[in-house]
This record gives structure tokens, C-alpha cells and sequence, in this order.
């Protein structure tokens, strides 16, 4: 039975999600055990399981709120960016800090949580719709070639993730590789001039 949500329970839910989520980040998640989590916190594991019950519950909530964070972030951003190219930008910037501090483990140990697979799933199909939106933006904006298939665009970068997942491309190429030679390149094929003109200003070695 779930304890009463007292404001220390509240406070002490967030910090057990947050040193979670990092202990993930920074070793896989199967290297991290509950007794770490409880043990660097200073709080007992049955502490620790009255909470969360299990290690994939706790993944998922740290899956979900920090997909929860991205969206309002990404709105954010693309209300107050003058263009889709300054959201690009912030992007790669944002991708590439995020792999930077993230194990190849914790990628590669995702796909042993059923839940988690099942929200990443869902959550994917209802960025589908952001990303043609995305898109369209960037044609309006004469940034993206009128005369592309916006659909098949949108199916293009979704096989380069998956592939990019699936073949754990992460453990031998640094985000800053995949996204200059996979990413920009695959972009680059759609832009006007203008877009081109933008990408090598802000993408210029």
C-alpha cells in the first residue's frame, strides 16, 4: 500500500528519482542495484521499496518525467526560435551533452524493461505528428525543399534512429560523428540554398 504523500515523502520521492536516474546514466542500469540507490541516500532499501517497488518502476518514471521536461522544453523552443535552424542548433547542442554524460550502457540496457519499451513506443508515435509539424515549419519558412515527401522524410529519420539503436552504433561513434555524417548529411539533401546557407554557418568546423 502506497504511503500517504507527506511533503518529505514528496521531497524524498524526487531525490531518490533524481540519484537513480543519474547512477543509470553514468553506469547502465543493470550495474546499478536498489541497495546502491537506498545506500547513497543514507535511507534503508525497505525505505526505498515503499516508494518504488521495483527497479523498472523507478526507470519508468525517470523515463517519463524526463520525457516530460524534453516536451515542455521543445515547445518552449519552438515558440520562441525565430527559425527552425536555431532549433536544430539547440538540438545537436542538447543531444550532444546528453550523450556525452550517458554510458552506452544505459542505451543498450533499456530494452530489457518491458514498461519502458511500451512508453518509448507510444511516445515515439506521438512525436510523429511534432516532427511533420516540424517540418512543414521549415518549408514555410523556405528553409526545407517544397516538393519533399514529408512523410517519407519523417519515416527516413525515424530508420536512422532505430537503426542507430538497434545496431548500437553508440558504443563506436562519438553524437558528434553520427550527427555530422548521418543526421546533417540526410538534412542537408532537403534544404534550399537558404537552408544549406544556414546549416554551414552554424555547423562550420
Amino acid at each position: 500500500m502506497e504511503k500517504t504523500k507527506t511533503p518529505y515523502m514528496e521531497s524524498l520521492r524526487d531525490k531518490i528519482l533524481n540519484t537513480a536516474m543519474t547512477a543509470f546514466a553514468q553506469q547502465g542500469i543493470k550495474a546499478v542495484r536498489m541497495d546502491d540507490i537506498a545506500k547513497a541516500l543514507s535511507i534503508s532499501k525497505r525505505t526505498l521499496y515503499e516508494i518504488y517497488d521495483n527497479k523498472e518502476k523507478l526507470l519508468f518514471e525517470g523515463i517519463k518525467r524526463y520525457y516530460e521536461v524534453k516536451n515542455e522544453e521543445f515547445i518552449k523552443l519552438y515558440t520562441e526560435s525565430s527559425n527552425v535552424m536555431e532549433i536544430i542548433m539547440h538540438i545537436y547542442c542538447m543531444k550532444v551533452e546528453e550523450f556525452r554524460i550517458t554510458s552506452p550502457a544505459f542505451y543498450a540496457d533499456l530494452d530489457k524493461y518491458p514498461s519502458v519499451v511500451e512508453f518509448l513506443n507510444a511516445n515515439h508515435d506521438k512525436s510523429h505528428d511534432r516532427f511533420i509539424g516540424f517540418l512543414k515549419r521549415g518549408v514555410d519558412e523556405g528553409y526545407f525543399r517544397s516538393d519533399t515527401n514529408l512523410e517519407l522524410i519523417a519515416i527516413m529519420f525515424n530508420s536512422i534512429g532505430e537503426y542507430i539503436m538497434n545496431h548500437q552504433l553508440y558504443q563506436r561513434f562519438t553524437m558528434e560523428e553520427m550527427i555530422n555524417n548521418i543526421v546533417l548529411v540526410s538534412l542537408r539533401g532537403f534544404c534550399t540554398e537558404e537552408g544549406v546557407k544556414l546549416l554551414d554557418k552554424h555547423f562550420r568546423k
